[in-house]
């Protein structure tokens, strides 16, 4: 029993099991299991958010914490002042925000935390299971292997790849994510730092492979665009990281070759994935008649020429791209809808769990309790809309507080970060924020995906404290608690 309780006292190990649990919640047959984990495990992180306040005075710790403090408090007074059938709902978002801030982005206020052991564990852990799940899924595509079942759409999900996962967007994140656990585990700073074993080159190529492959056939535009960000921002860190100095002529040059490697990516990347998914349609159309006649499902011998035709046309439906043609993917509606909820608390907002409620009460009801019409798909609009005025500002400035520091760590220490994870940690996290504007993301989602950009946050925050330690013995106003940190 004391074991027990030591281990409900770690919050890395709690980390390391809360992300892989959501993660889980994205699989079609593990949904639900992972689910009904997913509500001990929340009880545990408010647990370890009362007991790490208690042990290392997290708050008055935290990076830029005063902005945070000042958020919650804004985010509480809409809750209260918005009172409605749905306070409940607010209520457990304003307590999943506060794991997202002292749990995970407050793990630099763990003494002694070796952060980069647990990143190796949560990325190898990742690169693993997606590309063995990967692996199944484009399998059962070529086998034909293809059905619903209740909220399961098992490959195919609205014309596109979706394997066991249970949408396309989130099998597009995750590969993403997948793609830059790799990156990361290539580091040799990380892998020195950690003393483990290198995940072999079989596994990072398979993974690589399997996870690109199923970015594209999934045709997911928000995961296309955070790949994009990642690679931009990335080799924009190789072209200006040079600790030697830039000439003025050397800056413009690398400016101009970086405006011309960035079309080019992007050019290329959508060339690319309109003649992968245009190939395999054909393939799988193929692939999936072979194995029809195979397994007699084709009366070959009669010459059933109706049969196969009926089956070859089944096949041949599937192009891999949105059945919506519009490039926003219906956002616009909700993001329209988003304005009139605005206008009705502008200044404090109407609480998170409001949105479906006044939607449907006092607006067009454009929202409604349904996976693809309960958020407004853009995580800057449900912050503003949820907190207001008051609290989109107070979000922002702390967002330009972390942005600055960490930008000043990557860019001005006179050290390179060349051969250690934080310049893939830096471009996640700039790219996240594009990403962040067509889907549920930043903050108002329990989702492996929100969860997984707090988490690239709390090992950022490690670097920052780790290269600001005189800050900490900085205090304002006399040296009372309020420390220079907060700021």
């Amino acid at each position: 029993m004391t074991a027990f309780k030591e281990m409900l006292k770690n919050s890395s190990l709690f980390r390391k099991i809360y992300i892989i649990d959501l993660f889980f919640c994205n699989i079609a047959f593990l949904q639900i299991p992972a689910y009904v984990l997913l509500f001990f495990l929340f009880i545990w992180g408010l647990r370890l958010v009362v007991y790490n306040q208690r042990r290392n005075n997290t708050f008055f710790k935290l990076r830029f914490g005063l902005w945070i403090g000042a958020f919650l408090i804004c985010s509480l007074l809409s809750i209260l002042i918005n009172f409605s059938i749905t306070v409940l709902y607010s209520v457990l978002m304003f307590l999943h925000v506060m794991i997202c801030f002292f749990v995970f982005y407050g793990m630099h206020t763990e003494p002694d935390f070796d952060f980069k052991n647990e990143l190796y564990s949560i990325a190898r852990f990742i690169v693993y299971i997606t590309t063995v799940i990967n692996i199944i899924g484009i399998i059962c595509l070529m086998l034909g292997i293809s059905f619903e079942w209740y909220w399961v759409k098992f490959t195919i999900y609205e014309n596109r790849f979706t394997g066991v996962y249970v949408n396309p967007n989130l099998l597009g994140f995750s590969s993403v994510v997948s793609v830059v656990c790799c990156h990361m585990l290539y580091k040799d700073g990380l892998m020195k730092a950690v003393n483990q074993p290198r995940v072999s080159k079989i596994w990072i190529v398979s993974c690589v492979a399997t996870n690109l492959f199923s970015l594209i056939l999934c045709d997911s535009n928000a995961s296309l665009v955070l790949a994009l960000g990642y690679a931009i921002v990335y080799v924009v860190y190789i072209f200006f990281a040079d600790k030697t100095g830039l000439s003025t002529s050397k800056i413009i040059l690398k400016i101009i070759s970086l405006v011309l490697v960035g079309v080019f990516l992007i050019g290329s990347v959508l060339m690319f994935r309109t003649i992968c998914q245009a190939g395999f349609s054909v393939v799988v159309s193929k692939t999936t008649s072979i194995v029809d006649m195979l397994t007699g499902e084709q009366d070959v011998v009669s010459g059933d020429s109706d049969q196969v035709t009926k089956d070859s046309e089944k096949n041949s439906d599937v192009t891999f791209g949105h059945q919506n043609k519009n490039l926003d993917s219906g956002r616009k509606k909700l993001w329209k809808e988003s304005i009139n909820l605005f206008k009705i608390s502008p200044i404090i907002g109407i609480s998170n769990g409001n949105i479906i409620f006044y939607s449907e009460e006092y607006s067009n009801g454009a929202l409604s309790y349904s996976y693809h019409k309960s958020d407004l798909h853009n995580g800057f609009l449900t912050i503003l809309v949820s907190t207001g005025i008051i609290g989109f500002l107070l979000f922002g400035i702390f967002g330009f507080r972390f942005a600055k520091h960490s930008a000043q760590h990557l860019f001005l220490q006179k050290k390179t970060f060349r051969n250690d994870v934080y310049p893939c940690l830096f471009s996640f996290l700039f790219a996240y924020l594009f990403y962040a504007l067509f889907e549920k993301a930043l903050l108002y989602d329990i989702s492996f995906m929100v969860m997984w950009f707090w988490l690239m946050m709390g090992y950022i925050s490690c670097y920052i404290a780790k290269f600001e330690p005189m800050l900490e013995t900085q205090y304002l106003f006399h040296k009372k608690r309020l420390t220079r940190t907060m700021l």
